[in-house]
């Protein structure tokens, strides 16, 4: 577990986050634990909080001196770390669609999606909507970017944050449809890129 991570941060980093995740450490405590000076922890715990893994949660007074910073994992940092999501809601779908059929699960978690919308105080009309539906998809960690087409547009996301489930099982994507179909109140198709690197896409069409 955290071999990826530990190649994304370094092992330091990941045994810091670690760590944190277990409970607040002040930086004298995570050197006594990691077996390192002071300001060699600070290095990383600063770091690791430029990234926003890392934050200042809070501070203790030791006996006689002043206040030590606490420190936490942020849920950036959480997320991290490996997750049993991708089991278990590929498991829901599985069963959604044994005991619904592909076209009725795609209709009620594309009606999950349209529930994930608030309501717009803004012009959601037009480009207006479209560009709506983008924040709300980046919002959830979809990157993407707005492409104009003959009969509309077309969002074209730069990666898909439920790749680790839509890439065997599709239906899902049916979740971000809804949400673009509630946000622009247009007519939507999915275009979801399933390659070696999932990437979200949708078109909708202008009124």
């Amino acid at each position: 577990m955290g071999n990826w991570i530990g190649q994304l941060l370094g092992e330091t980093q990941l045994r810091v986050l670690s760590l944190l995740r277990r409970s607040r450490h002040s930086i004298t405590a995570l050197a006594k634990e990691l077996n390192l000076t002071d300001n060699a922890v600070r290095t990383h715990v600063l770091a690791l909080g430029r990234d926003g893994f890392v934050e200042q949660v809070g501070s203790e007074r030791d006996t006689g001196g002043k206040p030590a910073r606490l420190y936490g994992i942020t849920s950036a940092g959480e997320e991290l770390f490996p997750k049993g999501y991708t089991t278990v809601l590929g498991g829901i779908v599985d069963l959604l669609v044994a005991r619904d059929g592909e076209d009725a699960a795609r209709a009620f978690l594309a009606g999950v999606g349209a529930r994930a919308v608030p309501p717009s105080t803004e012009d959601a009309t037009g480009i207006g909507g479209v560009r709506y539906a983008v924040r709300i998809l980046e919002a959830i960690g979809a990157e993407a970017e707005i492409q104009p087409t003959e009969t509309g547009w077309l969002i074209k996301g730069n990666g898909c944050p439920l790749s680790a489930v839509t890439a065997d099982h599709a239906v899902l994507c049916a979740v971000a449809t809804g949400i673009v179909a509630e946000a622009t109140a247009l007519p939507v198709e999915e275009r979801c890129e399933r390659s070696d690197r999932p990437r979200c896409a949708f078109h909708v069409t202008r009124a």
